[in-house]
């Protein structure tokens, strides 16, 4: 017999400023503290940073962590786009799309949280109809968001296979 699944609570969107130390380059820094961060999302998707850590290394003139995304990843701004990133903290790491900028992640967070809870129980056979929901309000938000095996494709994948759902298993 299986036993069920904890509840997930009803997550709320809230922005976060934060401060920058003083190797990230100027403009990400203001971005940080005026724009500001999504203080959560939902389960272990994005989890914000205590700080943002600068990766001079990775990109053009580097990423700014500013969150963990899962188990060793981690979402980033691309320095030189402002893009928003995600980089699995791989041997072979390679940022890829999130979202085209700050405003625009922090838009998508804010409609994900907006929607949530995704299912109700029983209603195992509606997952992928979310999902196609979810892909929906993303791209209407930033029609670049949902990319290959991107951040956003695969948590709204996630979502399909009911991963977000509070019924037994």
């Amino acid at each position: 017999m299986s036993q069920p699944l904890p509840q997930l609570p009803k997550p709320e969107f809230v922005l976060v400023s934060i401060e920058a130390p003083p190797e990230v380059p100027t403009q990400i820094a203001v971005d940080l503290r005026e724009t500001g961060i999504p203080g959560g999302l939902i389960g272990y998707e994005y989890r914000p940073l205590s700080e943002p850590v600068y990766f001079g290394g990775i990109g053009e003139r580097g990423l700014v962590a500013i969150a963990t995304s899962g188990l060793f990843g981690r979402i980033a701004v691309d320095v030189a786009s402002g893009r928003v990133v995600h980089i699995p903290m791989t041997e072979s790491a390679t940022a890829s799309h999130v979202n085209r900028d700050l405003g625009a992640f922090n838009r998508s967070v804010a409609a994900v949280i907006a929607r949530f809870p995704f299912y109700a129980e029983g209603d195992e056979e509606r997952c992928e109809e979310v999902a196609e929901e979810l892909r929906d309000l993303v791209s209407r938000i930033d029609e670049t968001a949902l990319v290959h095996n991107g951040f956003w494709e695969t948590f709204c994948d996630d979502v399909g296979i009911g991963d977000y759902a509070d019924w037994d298993e």
